[in-house]
């Protein structure tokens, strides 16, 4: 996503920068332009193999299967270059839809040779089967196999997606409903109408109960030919704007009941366990819940074990690393109060400093010099000399840290009597250090690049005076 011209030109304008317009244009444009290549495809025609033949999906029950293909037309994109799709009697392939990514898997032909499917898609009421290669011999029968394994890893998913729901409707309440889910192998998000952040107390309390679920061992109840009606009378939920035939399948484990056409494990406790990874907002009044299960989990609990004895072990505390954190924690806490007590004594000190160096110039306390303090301590300095001084004019200069700061401070008195403003002079100021800042007409601070410059805009600021 491009950011905003007029944010761009807005802040380049504050930092002394002007923006090429006319090239920012032409370079927008080229983008649009590959970017409209790249999504380019282009189709062949269909080539009918098998005429009137029924093509059906059979991967509710079958993972492997022989198949014969109908159709197949050739595609070519300007990213992927060549590649075809197939249409079979029958797949086991289950295509994308209702959130979840299509099966991948391989064709085997009688010779032993391999047609990877890349992915598997719905259109005009076929599924299509995406490969790079085509068959030699297209009119022979091929087995059909899905990737078990992925296979199995979404299923975890997207069952895990009920439960969800489920439990969200418990716990938050009943004006919960699902706007949204994308289920993939390694992990899932579900999106649902929620009117605040979840607290960590309810996020905890809707992993424990998907994962009491899990432990229940619920078995699935599929109907795949259920009466809708029927179906909603049981309390099925229907997802909001989807539009349903007079039979649909339902899908039941325990109280969860729902309308779904996607794949399912025979048992909640083949997802093993869920987890929790995000929860955010994606617009208003709707939240995303990220989650992850099965060898996911397992995964994710293997990383944070190791973790774990990796802090242990850069703790040297072996059994209780959480009492040398919070131990560790006191000391930083001590150590930041005798930090904040030794900056006092150092501002008090440098201000006693600074206050023997003022000379008067024009009826103006004066003075143009560099400390080796922050911003924050650059401002503490500076408001502490000017609490009894109603004619101090201050520019002081910094490269803490490595990166220039400069800041000025004038008296209120003199702001009104002189019409000066801080702001207009580091502005005026920051130009030495290749940058700018802004602020109020009494108080102002700029930041740059060059941190060589700050001698230069100390030596200007004597001449603004």
């Amino acid at each position: 996503m491009a950011f905003p011209y007029d944010l761009t030109a807005l802040i380049a304008s504050e930092r002394g920068f002007s923006v090429d317009e006319a090239g920012f244009s032409a370079s927008m444009e080229e983008q649009k332009s590959r970017s409209r290549a790249a999504a380019s495809s282009k189709a062949g025609d269909w080539v009918v193999l098998l005429a009137n033949e029924k093509e059906e999906f059979v991967g509710y029950d079958n993972l492997e299967t022989s198949i014969k293909i109908t159709r197949y037309r050739k595609m070519t994109t300007a990213k992927d270059g060549d590649f075809y799709q197939l249409v079979f009697n029958q797949t086991p392939f289950y295509p994308e839809g209702g959130g979840q990514v299509g099966d991948k898997g391989y064709l085997e032909a009688s010779n032993g040779n391999i047609h990877y499917i890349l992915n598997t898609k719905k259109e005009n009421n076929l599924i299509i089967h995406y490969t790079e290669t085509l068959p030699v011999k297209l009119e022979e029968g091929f087995e059909a196999v899905v990737d078990a394994k992925q296979r199995q890893r979404t299923s975890c998913n997207h069952t895990a997606t009920h439960l969800l729901h489920q439990a969200l409707r418990e716990i938050l309440g009943d004006h919960v409903e699902q706007k949204g889910s994308m289920v993939h192998s390694g992990m899932f998000r579900f999106d649902f109408s929620h009117f605040a952040k979840m607290t960590s107390g309810e996020l905890k309390e809707v992993e424990q109960f998907v994962n009491a679920r899990i432990q229940e061992q619920l078995p699935l109840q599929e109907n795949r030919m259920a009466v809708l009606a029927d179906a909603m009378a049981e309390g099925a939920m229907a997802l909001f704007g989807e539009k349903y035939g007079d039979t649909v399948r339902s899908i039941r484990f325990g109280k969860s009941i729902e309308l779904c056409g996607g794949t399912h494990t025979q048992n909640t406790a083949e997802i093993w366990h869920f987890k929790i990874t995000s929860e955010g907002a994606v617009a208003s009044g709707i939240r995303r819940i990220e989650a992850i299960t099965g060898d996911a989990a397992k995964a994710h609990f293997e990383e944070q074990t190791s973790l774990l004895e990796q802090v242990k072990a850069a703790l040297n505390q072996p059994l209780d690393a959480i009492k040398a954190i919070e131990n560790m924690q006191t000391e930083v806490a001590n150590l930041k109060k005798e930090i904040q007590g030794l900056a006092k004594l150092q501002l008090q000190a440098i201000k006693q400093q600074l206050a023997g160096e003022l000379e008067t110039v024009n009826g103006i306390q004066f003075l143009a010099t560099e400390v080796d303090l922050d911003a924050g301590l650059m401002k503490d300095l500076a408001f502490d000399l000017g609490q009894n001084n109603q004619a101090l004019f201050l520019v002081l200069g910094s490269k803490k840290g490595g990166k220039p700061i400069l800041s000025c401070y004038i008296s209120k008195e003199l702001v009104a009597k002189k019409n000066l403003n801080a702001g207009n002079v580091v502005r005026t100021l920051g130009k030495h250090i290749q940058g700018g800042g802004g602020g109020q007409a009494f108080f102002a601070t700029a930041g740059g690049k060059n941190a060589d410059g700050i001698a230069a805009a100390l030596k200007a600021a004597r001449e603004l005076i």
